[in-house]
């Protein structure tokens, strides 16, 4: 069943409306066992394998927090420039979750770990905004639900549903903007930028992954508009659980359109969440949205309150890594590049790569060159993410240094890490096996620029007229017939010493 949309252009809904946009993003911390018991969170086991009476919600069975869990809080909170509350709790929120076997989630409602922060997001042009924080707190993910026999792979239509706990008590932190006002036009690619920085402030912090598509980092994407002039948000939109940062910047500029035109036509917003549909980049309706108090919020019984003593709140804050964003300010300079040549290189996934690749030796403009050159072309080739190729950074060092010692040239080189991507072995292997290196040697090069002379007669003549430019033409000649291993600089230099021409 196809769901049509009444929508206004993009132009015409900001033209009336003013977008406010609040975004909450689920993290998925990278800890080894679940945020109450001692369970594993490795992947891949099999289903409800990795369960035991806490998690399952068993009676009589008593949570525990993950120290490493609430550590990682407090890197996220400091970060983010957040306040660390001396004393927090941990609630219950009541609600029907059928993928969690205790029937509520453990979570913190009033009391949040970090709160009061803020984020500075750079968007495409170099343009920096900032997002303001409202809280990060701490709580669990559900199990994961699977209906079966549906054609959309949704409750609706499915003929049963299969349930893992595995999944049940991993740990998360929640983190909450306050509302964002003032993006305008560019309300879909603030949001966007937000999770993308958040994203990389995350993985700097190895806290998680955060890989999106695996779920380890999910954004609520909540909007609502407001006439222009206007001094209160409208009803609010809830676009659940969006799994790419493009799908982030859909989701929001579709609801923007979708609010513009119920608001135009005199009708009214429904509060409520909704589907993304990655297909379509369209959203649709899933249930009416609860307030808080529906939730029936009260504090845990079975936890005591975490209260980080300000003495390892300070040693965590002074261990915290350089941020990304200062990363790449610095890096911007160092490597004196654009604001542009940056968000390419932030686009393609390389930055990560690119360092690595330098500080295994590689110049900056060389790492620069492999990973957004041949590199990029093969992940794009292959549909592979640049940091997931056969390659690694030490080896595309070890290429450059190939080239910069003129054992080989570019040429050579593409064939190189074409055979280590193949999986034929370390770059100095690919090299020998294949017999790619650059011959440099004169009694080598001789006998091929003599037959490049003698094939190509009136060349020689017009250079040994003083046309030295058309020393080119026997150099490819040259290049050709040794398959592209020759020193091209040195085999020009032999053809000029053999038509006895001077380079000047």
């Amino acid at each position: 069943m196809t769901i049509t949309t009444d929508l206004v252009s993009y132009e015409d809904a900001l033209a009336s409306y003013d977008p406010v946009m609040g975004l909450e993003v689920h993290v998925e911390l990278g800890t080894k066992t679940k945020m109450f018991c001692g369970c594993s969170t490795e992947l891949g086991a099999e289903p409800n394998s990795q369960t035991c009476p806490t998690c399952l919600g068993l009676p009589g069975a008593l949570p525990v927090v993950n120290a490493t869990g609430v550590e990682s809080a407090i890197k996220i909170g400091l970060a983010l420039n957040c306040s660390i509350a001396d004393w927090c709790r941990f609630a219950r929120k009541n609600y029907f979750y059928p993928d969690m076997p205790k029937n509520f989630q453990t979570s913190q409602y009033d009391e949040p770990i970090a709160y009061d922060g803020y984020l500075d997001v750079q968007l495409e042009d170099g343009e920096t905004f900032r997002v303001q924080i409202e809280r990060a707190h701490m709580e669990e993910d559900t199990g994961k639900s699977t209906h079966v026999g549906g054609a959309t792979g949704r409750i609706h239509g499915a003929s049963h549903s299969l349930l893992d706990y595995n999944r049940a008590g991993i740990p998360l932190i929640e983190i909450v903007t306050k509302p964002i006002v003032g993006a305008g036009e560019r309300a879909p690619e603030v949001a966007r930028a937000y999770v993308r920085e958040l994203r990389e402030v995350i993985r700097a912090l190895g806290v998680s992954e955060a890989r999106m598509e695996m779920g380890q980092m999910r954004c609520d994407v909540n909007l609502s508009l407001m006439p222009k002039d206007a001094d209160k948000f409208g009803t609010r939109s809830e676009t659940k659980n969006v799994n790419s940062l493009r799908s982030v910047e859909r989701a929001a500029r579709f609801e923007i359109q979708r609010h513009a035109a119920v608001l135009s036509s005199g009708g009214t917003i429904v509060q409520e969440t909704r589907h993304f549909h990655e297909d379509t980049g369209s959203t649709t309706s899933g249930r009416v949205k609860e307030e808080a108090e529906d939730y029936r919020y009260f504090p845990e019984p079975d936890l005591v309150p975490v209260a980080p003593a300000r003495e390892w709140v300070e040693e965590i804050r002074t261990v915290l890594p350089e941020l990304p964003l200062v990363r790449r300010t610095r890096l911007l300079a160092e490597w004196g590049i654009s604001v542009t040549d940056m968000q390419a290189i932030l686009n393609a996934g390389a930055l990560d790569p690119i360092v690595a690749t330098i500080d295994a030796g590689a110049d900056a403009a060389s790492a620069r060159k492999w990973w957004m050159g041949e590199l990029a072309r093969s992940a794009n080739e292959s549909g592979t993410a640049l940091d997931e190729l056969a390659i690694t950074p030490e080896q595309v060092a070890r290429v450059t240094r190939l080239v910069a010692s003129g054992d080989l040239n570019d040429k050579l080189a593409r064939q190189v890490i074409e055979g280590v991507l193949a999986g034929e072995g370390t770059p100095d292997e690919v090299v020998d096996k294949r017999g790619l290196k650059v011959v440099s040697d004169d009694s080598a090069l001789g006998t091929a620029v003599d037959e490049a002379i003698a094939g190509n007669q009136a060349i020689a003549d017009k250079i040994r007229g003083g046309k030295v430019a058309a020393a080119g033409a026997l150099v490819g000649a040259v290049m050709k017939a040794t398959r592209g291993q020759a020193d091209a600089a040195r085999v020009k230099e032999l053809i000029l010493e053999k038509l006895g021409v001077s380079e000047a």
